[in-house]
């Protein structure tokens, strides 16, 4: 089964008429970054989605929309004026698990979403599985089978909303509906992020990837893309995004732990509010985790740890070794630090998990006043860099724009 992308953009395009912001000016000015609203051309006889100048469209991708025998809307059309060639039959949207069945060997199956539209289960002539979702959506229900079964299966490709709706890709993972073999597509693409090595970053992060619009894809062959990081480190100073940049990475998988290291302080309104906003920020499958103590955690199987973050832990390490007394570190306090440093590292680099920690980075700003505030600053830096020469990627935090160190 083969699908061409005659766009991958949002509904309204790519860039959007009128709009100043530096994502549309810099698709204004390079023609290869630009993407018409999102719509897929089926083996030539069957259309998801319309985009402006669609025969224009296939036309430039080498194809032609004189087979199309069905045309079938996803979502509410609010981009520009739809434009329906002569000779096209009329597009319709077809109702929540409604099944068609099309000449050419095809079957279309609706899917119910959680948002105003329909997603659509289409399975080649050869048995291939493909589902598309419109933008903004995610599966409502996930209890059907390739053929309508109640049976667990993983689609070949999925194309959605990845970097709008994190949460429906990681539902799918959870249902078992993308696995390793899915090829998950990025589509409904705007101007919220950067193009470019940001928009390919993000989504390889995700297990995912995009393509120019014009691309013709042939569902079963798997492309090349990143595989997702066991271990990843994001440095960052205060109030960089080094957080938000932490959970973006792990938002399109389900049941992730979310390891708090900092614990609650009784009458501190300030960190109070600091937890509330992360917890706000979190998926609902997330679940999460009060503790410093980290080792059983890395060593048990699991879903995908995030742990925020490196810097309170040490700082729990270094209380329960009374390092902040000069006399105390030099007696027992270094070494105590020390081996709990080791095991930490030891079960980072054992550990099968999916890891993304947190940490400040250190060293760049004012000197400490205190012989304690220098001993806590050069025992983060030390645990900073052999954590991340543990680590796949490592990324520096920096005014809310991630840097890659490694990977």
């Amino acid at each position: 089964m083969e699908l061409t992308l005659l766009g991958t953009g949002a509904p309204g395009g790519l860039p959007r008429p009128d709009c100043p912001c530096a994502v549309c000016a810099a698709a204004a000015r390079g023609r290869s970054l630009s993407r018409a609203a999102t719509a897929l051309l089926v083996d030539g006889t069957l259309l998801l989605d319309l985009t402006p100048g669609p025969a224009f469209a296939a036309a430039r991708a080498g194809k032609s929309l004189q087979g199309v025998r069905q045309v079938l809307l996803s979502h509410p059309h609010d981009g520009p004026a739809m434009e329906i060639p002569a000779g096209l039959p009329a597009p319709v949207r077809v109702s929540e698990r409604q099944e068609l069945a099309l000449i050419s060997g095809h079957r279309v199956r609706a899917v119910a979403l959680d948002s105003p539209g329909t997603g659509y289960q289409v399975t080649g002539p050869a048995g291939e599985c493909v589902l598309y979702l419109p933008p903004g959506a995610a599966p409502a229900g996930l209890e059907d089978g390739r053929d309508g079964a109640q049976a667990q299966f993983a689609y070949d490709m999925v194309l959605l909303d990845v970097l709008g709706r994190p949460d429906a890709l990681a539902k799918l993972r959870e249902a078992g509906s993308v696995g390793p073999s899915t090829d998950v597509l990025a589509v409904h693409i705007g101007h919220d992020v950067p193009s470019g090595p940001e928009l390919h970053r993000r989504l390889a992060a995700a297990g995912a990837h995009t393509e120019p619009d014009g691309t013709t894809l042939v569902v079963g062959e798997y492309p090349e893309v990143p595989e997702v990081p066991r271990r990843t480190l994001v440095l960052g100073g205060a109030r960089s995004g080094k957080s938000v940049e932490a959970e973006r990475r792990l938002e399109s998988f389900p049941g992730v732990v979310y390891v708090a290291t900092g614990g609650t302080r009784e009458g501190d309104a300030e960190w109070a509010a600091r937890v509330s906003a992360h917890k706000e920020r979190r998926p609902p499958s997330w679940r999460t985790r009060e503790t410093c103590d980290l080792v059983p955690l890395l060593e048990e199987a699991g879903p995908p740890l995030l742990v925020d973050c490196l810097a309170l832990w040490l700082t729990d390490a270094m209380d329960r070794a009374g390092a902040w007394d000069d006399d105390r570190w030099r007696i027992n306090g270094s070494r105590m630090v020390e081996e709990r440093v080791g095991q930490l590292l030891e079960a980072v680099r054992r550990t099968r998990r999916t890891v993304v920690a947190v940490s400040n980075e250190v060293g760049s700003g004012v000197v400490p006043e205190t012989s304690s505030g220098r001993r806590f600053r050069d025992e983060l830096g030390r645990l900073n860099a052999a954590f991340a020469a543990d680590c796949e990627h490592v990324l520096l935090v920096t005014a809310g724009v991630a840097q890659p160190l490694r990977g």
